[in-house]
């Protein structure tokens, strides 16, 4: 089910009936408030009150020409200058797609730059996402280059990918802001690992990695993204364990997943950070989320047969 999920986001004739329907757009809402900043900024709100800052990121990604990059980055200056004016904890997450990597490496960079710049000026924070397997080195490129321009900027890695281990060995030099995800593109046997307890462990494995190298790297951060609980608490052993600081790291969710669970942890202390998507380009990130987690899928089926 997880591949015909993952092949199914990159569909465009899926992508063109299945927006049709009024119970996947039903489903979907339960997942990203509305298509707009000003409902992304009224979810923020909204999580804010409870004590939860947020991170905001306009779904999209493969743009298919440069001019598209330059609009996305006048879009995300002007989304950085609204988020301080709301006085809310709201970062940006931005992919290297929507800021031109694909037409222009040096353009990017420096639309990318124009951000971190910003995000200086408002107090703020750029993440840099990682997309699929082929983008690594030059998403990995583009954050050391702004990392030497910035503390400002971090960047996502992704668990399930082999390579993994060996780039964040790379970057412990930088005393990096890294976000750790599981993984959710389609990527062949050699490339990623297929099972869900290899990468569980891969999770676990790179998670202490980074919480303990704060002693021989101090000033690094780890966003801890995932909505499994059981590993939430392995890690939590870990950081109890080993006396690691509550402002070394924190625990990302997404919007609307696990809700319960999120109440949970914010009752009991613990920092967490909620990613918002939002945006009109929802479909291949909403095939995503259900190849991540089965109980998605089970959601949606509800929502049919409510319908």
């Amino acid at each position: 089910m997880r591949r015909a999920l993952l092949a199914g986001s990159s569909s465009r004739w899926l992508r063109e009936r299945a927006s049709r329907y009024p119970f996947v757009r039903r489903s979907v809402s339960r997942f990203m408030p509305g298509e707009e900043l000003d409902d992304a900024l009224s979810a923020a709100r909204g999580l804010s009150a409870a004590g939860v800052p947020t991170i905001l990121t306009r779904l999209g990604e493969n743009l298919p020409e440069a001019g598209a990059a330059a609009e996305v980055t006048r879009y995300y200056l002007d989304a950085l200058d609204r988020i301080a004016g709301t006085g809310l904890d709201a970062q940006i997450s931005v992919k290297p797609t929507q800021l031109g990597l694909d037409q222009d490496r040096e353009a990017c960079f420096r639309n990318l730059i124009a951000l971190v710049a910003r995000a200086d000026e408002r107090d703020s924070f750029v993440w840099i996402d990682m997309e699929g397997s082929p983008y690594v080195d030059p998403t990995l490129d583009l954050f050391r280059r702004a990392r030497g321009v910035s503390g400002r900027v971090g960047v996502c890695l992704q668990a399930y990918l082999r390579r993994t281990p060996r780039d964040l060995d790379a970057l412990l030099p930088l005393a990096p802001a890294i976000r750790l995800v599981k993984g959710a593109y389609m990527e062949p046997p050699e490339v990623a690992f297929q099972r869900k307890a290899e990468v569980d462990e891969a999770f676990f494995d790179l998670a202490t990695r980074l919480l303990a190298a704060r002693s021989d790297h101090p000033g690094g951060f780890l966003g801890i993204a995932t909505h499994d609980a059981r590993l939430i608490a392995r890690l939590e052993s870990f950081v109890a364990a080993n006396a690691v600081p509550r402002e070394s790291h924190e625990l990302e969710m997404l919007y609307g997943i696990q809700r319960g669970l999120q109440s949970r942890l914010v009752g009991e202390g613990l920092r967490l950070r909620v990613l918002i998507s939002y945006g009109e380009y929802w479909f291949p990130w909403y095939m995503r989320r259900l190849a991540e987690r089965p109980a998605n899928v089970l959601f949606v089926v509800k929502s049919l047969l409510a319908g």
